[in-house]
C-alpha cells in the first residue's frame, strides 16, 4: 500500500439535545469510536444506511465540525491539534463535494466567482488571472469557457455538480470529500459524474473518501470499502474481498439486497427485522445485535473490537 495520507484514530462526535417538557439534556452518538485509514491516491467508499453518521465523518475530517474526541492526522500531521488560524493553510489540500448540487452553490455568484473564490482566498491566483484558470478547471470537469459569466439556476442538474467538483479542485487538493455526490442526480447523470471523478483522480493524483449509501456507486468506484452502522464502522475490506464474500451479517443484509440483473444468480434473502436503534440510546454489547439473526448471548453483553484479521480486512463481529 501506498504512504497514507489520511488517518483516523478513535473519532467520535457527541451532538447535545435537550427533549421532553423537562428540557432533558441528552447525547446523540452521531460518531462514536471511527478508525479507518487512506492511503494517497486511493478511493475508501464509505456506506451504510441513512443516519448512521457517514457525513458527520466527511465533515469532521474536515474540521467543519468539531470533534468530541478521536484523532485526525493528515499528512502525518494533526488536524484536531490546530487552532484556526494554523489550520487554515492546510485547508487548500483537503476539499469537499457537497450532496446537493443546487443549494451548495451562490445563486447570486457567476460560476467564475463560484469557482475562483477558493483561488483567491489562499491567495492561487490574481483577479485578472481568475476567468483563465478557472476556464481551464472548466474545461476539466467538461463544461465551456463561455459558461463563465452564466448563473448556477441556468445550468442542469449535473453540469451544477460539475461545477462543484471545479469549485473543489481549484486548490488544487491532496484528499476530496464526496458526500453522495450523485444522489441527487438521474442515473445516467450519475454514470458520467463517476466517471468524470475517476478521470479526475488520474489525472489530478487525487485521494477520494466516497461516500454514499448507494451500494452500486460504492462498488463502481472504491478501492476498499468501509461500512457504517450506528456511528461505528462494522467491516473494513478490499472492494473485490467485501462485495464476495461479506463477513459482519449487516454487510451481507446490505449486499442481499441490492437486486441482481442476471437471472441465472441466486441470492439468498435476509430481512433485516425491526427498526434501527436511536442513536441516543444504542443497544448495549453489538449494537447490530437487536437486528441480527446470528446473534450470541454475549452479543448483548460484549462490544466486539474492531480488529484486523490475517487476510488483511477488518471486522467487528462476534462470530469471528
Amino acid at each position: 500500500m501506498s504512504a497514507l495520507l489520511l488517518e483516523v484514530e478513535g473519532l467520535t462526535k457527541h451532538f447535545a439535545v435537550t427533549r421532553g417538557m423537562a428540557r432533558e439534556k441528552v447525547f446523540v452518538r452521531a460518531v462514536d469510536g471511527v478508525d479507518f485509514a487512506i492511503a494517497r491516491g486511493e478511493t475508501l467508499g464509505l456506506v451504510g444506511e441513512s443516519g448512521c453518521g457517514k457525513t458527520t465523518v466527511g465533515r469532521l475530517i474536515l474540521r467543519l465540525i468539531e470533534p468530541t474526541g478521536g484523532a485526525v492526522r493528515f499528512d502525518g500531521r494533526e488536524l484536531t491539534a490546530l487552532d484556526r488560524k494554523r489550520l487554515q493553510p492546510l485547508r487548500r489540500s483537503f476539499q469537499i463535494i457537497f450532496q446537493d448540487p443546487f443549494a451548495s452553490l451562490n445563486p447570486r455568484m457567476t460560476v467564475s466567482e463560484i469557482v475562483g473564490r477558493p483561488m483567491e482566498i489562499h491567495g492561487l491566483t490574481r483577479r485578472a488571472e481568475r476567468d483563465e484558470k478557472v476556464g481551464e478547471l472548466l474545461a476539466a470537469v467538461g463544461l465551456r469557457r463561455e459558461q463563465l459569466a452564466r448563473y448556477p439556476h441556468e445550468f442542469s442538474g449535473g453540469q451544477r455538480q460539475r461545477i462543484g467538483i471545479a469549485r473543489a479542485l481549484a486548490t488544487r487538493p491532496q484528499l476530496v470529500v464526496a458526500d453522495e455526490p450523485t444522489s441527487a442526480l438521474d442515473v445516467s447523470v450519475q454514470a458520467q459524474i463517476l466517471n468524470l471523478m475517476k478521470d479526475l483522480q488520474g489525472r489530478f493524483g487525487l485521494t477520494y473518501l466516497f461516500i454514499s449509501h448507494n451500494i452500486g456507486v460504492i462498488r463502481h468506484i472504491s478501492d476498499r470499502v468501509a461500512v457504517m452502522y450506528l456511528g461505528k464502522i462494522v467491516e473494513m475490506a478490499g472492494k473485490g474481498a467485501l462485495f464476495s464474500k461479506p463477513l459482519h451479517p449487516y454487510t451481507q443484509a446490505l449486499l442481499a439486497a441490492v437486486p441482481s440483473l442476471d437471472p441465472r444468480r441466486r441470492q439468498e434473502e435476509v430481512l433485516l427485522e425491526g427498526d434501527v436503534p436511536s442513536p441516543v440510546n444504542p443497544p448495549p454489547g453489538c449494537r447490530f445485535h437487536t437486528r441480527c439473526r446470528f446473534a450470541l448471548p454475549r452479543c448483548s453483553r460484549e462490544e466486539p473490537e474492531f480488529r484486523p484479521r490475517a487476510d488483511g480486512r477488518w471486522v467487528a463481529c462476534h462470530l469471528y
